[in-house]
């Protein structure tokens, strides 16, 4: 058995010791058992919120605990048979989900063992301090604050050395880092509040409001689980979009995006400067070096379109060594102008790029068509068409020579 194991169950083991100490025996009346009902059913429901993450090959369990003031209210024996029943409902329920880890079963002698112990020490602590606390304005409340934070360090410090003694965590920036994970004022003062109102209302016996404390409780805390997990699939459905549509080379929207834009941009009535931009000599570069080097220069002029960019204009990868531009709401003159700048910024250019285990600098040039229109649909010309237009100038400089620009204003008569 490995040295984590030996100390989860001498975890257990000592939890049993405190709880049947005999001054700690309780009379299973018909308060306890009410309380103890009460607390499995509404701790089971919320184990449903929790929040988990994964160190290694462990799971961390986050959610809010009910134990502190249960362990004041029973002591720790009662303590103990709560979390016992509570721990093994959990343990059956993730048996017929079959989410249970492996070693689940040992876990759960382990979880027994530390909320147990954390219970108690909630009992022991709360029982010494109460008398000088009320004494003091709001001294029960920082009381409850001053329980949660000793109690939840100490499960923390469990956690900690059961996972240095597995090899899950091996430094102390690690330890440090588990140890402060999740944890900050408000949620110990959301913890220690819900405690220190259930302690309150079961030394009173207001099951009630006790039951109306937990369900406020729970739909708070379905809410804020249903907002995040909608807040996440949000992000996820975005960020899927986001791959649909980004070219995975240069970051710049790809071809399926362009041909989604241009159906929008049909019906805006704007002013817009088709231009479809192509590396020259291209094959020649992969063909003298290789892709690596030719990824290189792409991405290289991806970025120097990206600089002559406005925030409104539209960057598209739509080939190969090619590249889309709708130049939106400018004349044709700042259309034009604009793309004569990209062409001095490329005289004397070169990339740097790794070839053969050295550094090499490789020069390149680009050929630019510049088609302007209208985007009116009362027009015959579409996007679509424009799209082509522009090619068939990219087409024409490649003729004249290359690294220059071919345009044509359609507004002009």
């Amino acid at each position: 058995m490995s040295k984590a194991r030996v100390f989860d169950l001498s975890l257990f083991a000592a939890s049993v010791a405190i709880a049947f100490i005999p001054k700690h025996a309780i009379v299973l009346d018909y308060t306890y058992i009410k309380a103890l009902v009460l607390y499995t059913l509404f701790s089971s429901f919320y184990f449903q919120l929790r929040i988990v993450t994964r160190s290694g090959n462990s799971t961390i369990d986050y959610a809010i605990s009910y134990t502190s003031s249960f362990g004041i209210f029973a002591g720790p024996l009662g303590t103990f048979l709560f979390e016992t029943v509570y721990r093994f409902i959990v343990f059956f329920y993730k048996k017929k989900t079959k989410t249970a880890d492996p070693g689940e079963f040992l876990d759960t002698f382990y979880n027994i063992g530390s909320f147990t112990l954390g219970g108690s020490a909630a009992y022991y602590l709360y029982t010494v301090l109460h008398p000088f606390a009320e004494r003091f304005p709001l001294g029960y409340w920082l009381l409850f604050l001053l329980v949660v934070c000793v109690t939840t360090l100490l499960s923390s410090t469990f956690l900690i050395i059961t996972f240095a003694l597995s090899g899950d965590i091996k430094t102390r920036k690690e330890a440090r880092h588990l140890l402060f994970r999740s944890r900050n004022l408000l949620d110990f003062s959301k913890v220690a509040l819900t405690n220190a109102l259930l302690l309150r209302l079961l030394q009173m016996e207001k099951w009630e409001m006790l039951i109306a404390l937990f369900l406020l409780n729970y739909i708070v805390s379905l809410s804020f689980y249903s907002k995040s997990q909608s807040a996440q699939h949000k992000y996820e459905r975005d960020k899927f979009e986001q791959m649909a549509y980004r070219d995975f080379l240069t970051g710049t929207y790809n071809r399926a995006h362009m041909d989604k834009m241009m159906k929008e941009l049909n019906q805006s009535g704007e002013y817009i400067g088709i231009v479809v931009a192509d590396i020259d000599r291209f094959k020649k570069i992969n063909d003298s070096f290789n892709h690596a080097v030719g990824d290189r220069i792409i991405i290289d002029f991806a970025d120097t379109l990206k600089r002559f960019l406005q925030e409104e204009d539209i960057l598209f990868r739509s080939g190969g060594e090619e590249f889309t531009v709708f130049l939106r709401n400018r004349t044709f003159e700042e259309c034009q102008s604009q793309i004569q700048a990209i062409l001095d910024s490329l005289h004397g250019h070169s990339v740097a790029a790794e070839f053969e285990e050295q550094m090499i600098r490789v020069p390149y040039s680009a050929s630019f068509g510049l088609y302007y229109y209208k985007a009116d649909p009362g027009q015959k010309t579409s996007m679509e068409k424009g799209y082509v237009y522009a090619d068939q100038l990219l087409l024409e400089s490649k003729k004249l020579g290359r690294n220059r620009l071919s345009y044509r204003n359609d507004l002009r008569p």
